[in-house]
């Protein structure tokens, strides 16, 4: 059976693997699914139609699957759902999408969350993700596998974080960021690649080149975007560490970081 403390408010209807964990004062909604392994510390709330996968590790005081901070929100039944093996920290607050958009907020695997950080509605977050403390994402906000974005950054409605890419703390980012692009600042502005995080994740040195050309002729050739386009998607039928360029050119509406 689950563990679930004296204190804790279960709903009937909640639905929980017999291993999970809900810690003292926790409130655990009623379209609320927990799956194997997720343990739920001290002064949580899940709430709204929320699943939740294996594994995942919800410190004190998050609250999940909140209403959306959207004034058109009139209380349907929209949607969030996470992944396996996520780390949540204190404070974290992560909303379920609305019927304006895809109605669906989703986080993937592997991913670290760290203290205060606020995912809104309707955002996509993927695998190995890390949110230092503070990091907040805007409603529609796509974020790619392995990003980093770094504490009190702050990220646009709409925008979309390319793979791999990076955001220094204190960095406000109001247009998409490009796979592998290291950015910082207020508001934020590329400085180069994220060259060792690429290293630590296996990318062999042809990569790691494909890598620097197509930042090049984004960045540093001179070249309208739309023919930076062009080239980096012929390069990357040669090097499939350049498809996350690709995912990112079908993705990206509203400008690159410069």
């Amino acid at each position: 059976m689950p563990r679930i403390h004296p204190t804790a408010l279960v709903d009937s209807n909640a639905v929980l693997a017999d291993d999970v964990t809900i810690g003292p004062y926790s409130i655990i909604g009623p379209n609320v699914k927990l799956s194997a392994g997720t343990v739920v510390e001290a002064h949580c709330v899940i709430e709204g139609h929320t699943q939740i996968g294996e594994n995942n590790l919800f410190h004190s005081f998050c609250s999940v699957g909140c209403v959306p901070q959207d004034k058109k929100y009139n209380g349907e039944p929209t949607q969030l759902t996470i992944g396996d093996r996520n780390t949540f920290f204190q404070n974290v607050t992560i909303s379920v999408g609305t019927s304006q958009d895809r109605g669906h907020t989703i986080v993937g695997n592997d991913n670290w969350i760290m203290a205060y950080a606020h995912i809104a509605h309707d955002c996509i977050v993927g695998n190995n993700v890390i949110l230092a403390n503070n990091a907040t994402l805007a409603g529609h906000v796509s974020i790619g596998d392995f990003v980093i974005l770094g504490g009190l950054t702050a990220v646009h409605q709409f925008c979309v974080i390319g793979a791999h890419a990076m955001a220094g703390g204190g960095s406000i980012v109001v247009q998409d960021l490009p796979p592998f692009v290291m950015c910082e600042g207020n508001r934020a502005s590329a400085r180069s690649i994220n060259i060792e995080g690429l290293k630590r994740r296996g990318f062999n040195p042809e990569a790691i080149l494909a890598v620097k050309k197509a930042y090049k002729i984004l960045y540093r050739e001179g070249i309208a975007y739309s023919d930076a386009i062009i080239q980096i998607r012929e390069m990357a039928k040669n090097e499939p560490a350049l498809d996350c360029f690709v995912d990112f050119f079908d993705q990206a509406k509203r400008g690159i970081v410069r």
